[in-house]
């Protein structure tokens, strides 16, 4: 089976399931990931919002604008690389996800990752950060790499998680734009 049918298998697991069913029952629909299955960064952010509820992608609206942006600053293709969120349905009127909503999907976020099989993982934004390191402080973690041991296909795998700020904190405070930009950066140079 190919990753791109593990994928899809997953994606309707997850319907299948009914996760979180109240989040589901006022969203558009599923916001899975999209992008390279073979892909050595995986970005992953918190939830989708109301563009990526629409088109069902993520980071399509003005953060994932700003995210091209970065990338294209640090070198890389966004058709190299497989972006997704924890949480895979809107939640209404954009507020964080829930801790219950966050346990409820992360399950399905490893086997993403274990189908995937990145080198780093570039965290977007404090919940998606706190998901991989517990103890993370946005503001002070950013940019500092952590190397995490994952169990994909019964082998330990070392995957780099590295927290960045979510690219919608730079439209809300331009002062962390730059920030945000060199940030990015160090993922070109783990790869």
């Amino acid at each position: 089976m190919t990753k791109e049918q593990k994928l899809a298998d997953l994606k309707q697991k997850i319907l299948i399931d009914n996760v979180t069913p109240e989040l589901a029952s006022q969203a558009t629909q599923l916001v899975f990931g999209d992008g390279n299955p073979d892909a050595q960064i995986m970005l992953i952010g918190e939830a989708p919002g109301k563009n990526e509820d629409i088109t069902g992608l993520p980071f399509v609206g003005a953060a994932g604008k700003f995210l091209d942006e970065m990338l294209n600053g640090a070198m890389i293709d966004r058709a190299d690389i497989y972006i997704t969120n924890i949480v895979k349905y809107r939640p209404p009127n954009n507020r964080d996800p829930l801790p219950d909503e966050k346990s409820a999907f992360w399950p399905y976020l490893l086997k993403q990752i274990m189908i995937i099989k990145p080198k780093i993982i570039a965290t977007l934004g404090r919940h998606s950060g706190q998901a991989f390191l517990s103890s993370l402080h946005i503001s002070a973690d950013h940019g500092k790499p952590v190397t995490q041991k994952f169990i994909i296909e019964g082998k330990e795998e070392e995957i780099i998680i590295l927290p960045l700020y979510h690219p919608a904190a730079a439209l809300y405070n331009g002062s962390l734009r730059s920030t945000l930009i060199n940030d990015f950066k160090i993922v070109r140079k783990l790869i």
